[in-house]
């Protein structure tokens, strides 16, 4: 009788150490997956040492299991068992992990886009707006948003500008839009953003240049001004991102998703569920290249733009006209990088509160970034105006285009501003 217990109870133990064993391996494997990314980029080595783990764990794990079971040829059922876990758990990945997502091919450019071929490595693409009036001497450059998330076209303001006598230029930051995109994901950083924007003064043959930037835009603008204030005659920064992400403990710049529906954040979440974009994630904390290379840049950007088209109304303020998507993709990799090295750069402020140059900062009433956040840009600019619009988002031209327009063509032909300057550092009520 007691050894038909211990029998039982033996085979009870063993029957449990087989799901046990799996699971054990599947983890290992995994684990051995993105260990090794800390060492190498390339999948296929991920892939083998991962599937080594996986067998090796199960195969040394099962035969325990198998002996307590009372199986004879235990090493060869923990063989079979581990050979056919890795071939399932490996076919599983397979049309998963790493079955390719969308990735549609970049439409042709538009008519009007140009190149750079900057002595930077990057080629940046961009349009122009040629000045129809009396000639100006420093050219306005608009600096898109994101990091990553560009335009399409000069912004609407920019033939007025024109018609004012400014040569007018939009482009596509590295890694964003039309212009190159890195082999090495960890080379976008706010340092080469920086040597790309001065590397382009150069190019237009300007000494000094007007620069316009919109929400991370303007956290360009800043970093841009603390190295180089002699080359900047003046600077605007609507709904700026924040000077310095190391001043805030979240990096600073709000939450652009805040004022999605439930259903839109289905979506969203729809979209990250999947076990390539979570594998992706994974990868992009340990190694972002083992990133790049698992999940490339046509996927990544096109999954960026599905999620930027979801949420593109969501900056403004309720009840606003829809926003028009446009087919100029974002850039996955730049943002995840450059947000990740804005985080470690050295504060820029004590440069910025040495450059005496004009500078105007537009703020809308539905703006997501917090007060303070742009705030401290009147604080630390000695030469700053700050201009609030009521009844408009981060976008503000989606509320206020005439004013924006107005402010612009005010501010940089050296006229008195249509609107008052806001000086309280407490925000409106």
């Amino acid at each position: 009788m007691i050894f038909m217990v211990r029998s039982l109870v033996r085979r009870s133990i063993g029957v449990l150490l087989l799901p046990v064993a799996v699971a054990t391996a599947v983890t290992v494997g995994g684990a051995g997956f993105v260990a090794t990314a800390l060492v190498t980029a390339w999948i296929p080595l991920l892939c083998v040492v991962g599937l080594v783990l996986l067998g090796t764990v199960a195969q040394l794990l099962a035969r325990p299991a198998f002996a307590l079971l009372g199986v004879r040829r235990r090493s060869r059922a923990a063989t079979v068992l581990a050979v056919a876990v890795t071939v399932a758990v490996a076919g599983l990945a397979a049309v998963t992990v790493f079955r390719p997502g969308p990735h549609p091919a970049a439409p042709p450019p538009p008519a009007g886009v140009r190149f750079w071929d900057l002595p930077t490595g990057s080629r940046i693409a961009y349009v122009h707006a040629a000045a129809s009036g009396t000639p100006r001497p420093t050219p306005v450059l608009f600096l898109h948003g994101g990091p990553g998330t560009p335009g399409e076209g000069v912004p609407a303001v920019g033939a007025l500008l024109a018609a004012d006598g400014f040569e007018v230029y939009a482009y596509d930051q590295l890694g964003a839009g039309r212009s190159t995109r890195l082999t090495d994901v960890t080379g976008y950083t706010v340092a080469r953003q920086v040597a790309d924007l001065d590397a382009i003064r150069v190019e237009l043959g300007a000494e000094r240049v007007v620069l316009v930037g919109q929400s991370w835009g303007g956290s360009l603008a800043a970093q841009y001004l603390a190295a180089h204030p002699q080359h900047v005659a003046r600077a605007v920064f609507t709904s700026p991102g924040p000077i310095w992400a190391g001043a805030y403990p979240d990096g600073g710049g709000g939450d652009p998703w805040a004022r999605m529906t439930a259903e839109q954040r289905r979506q969203r979440d729809d979209l990250f569920a999947s076990p390539r974009v979570i594998a992706q994630a994974i990868l992009q904390s340990v190694n972002p290249n083992a990133a790049h290379a698992l999940v490339g840049d046509d996927e990544a950007d096109a999954l960026m733009h599905a999620v930027a088209v979801l949420g593109k109304d969501t900056a403004r303020c309720p009840g606003s006209a829809p926003a028009e998507a446009h087919d100029n993709h974002q850039g996955f990799y730049v943002n995840q990088q450059t947000v990740e090295d804005f985080a470690r750069i050295p504060d820029p402020r004590p440069a910025l509160r040495q450059a005496r140059v004009p500078a105007l900062i537009m703020r809308g009433e539905c703006d997501f970034v917090p007060w303070e956040e742009t705030y401290e840009y009147r604080r630390t600019l000695p030469q700053a105006t700050l201009v609030y619009l009521p009844h408009t988002g981060h976008d503000i031209t989606s509320g206020q285009r005439e004013a924006y327009d107005a402010l612009l063509r005010a501010f940089l032909r050296d006229e008195p501003l249509p609107l008052p300057a806001y000086t309280s550092a407490r925000p409106p009520s």
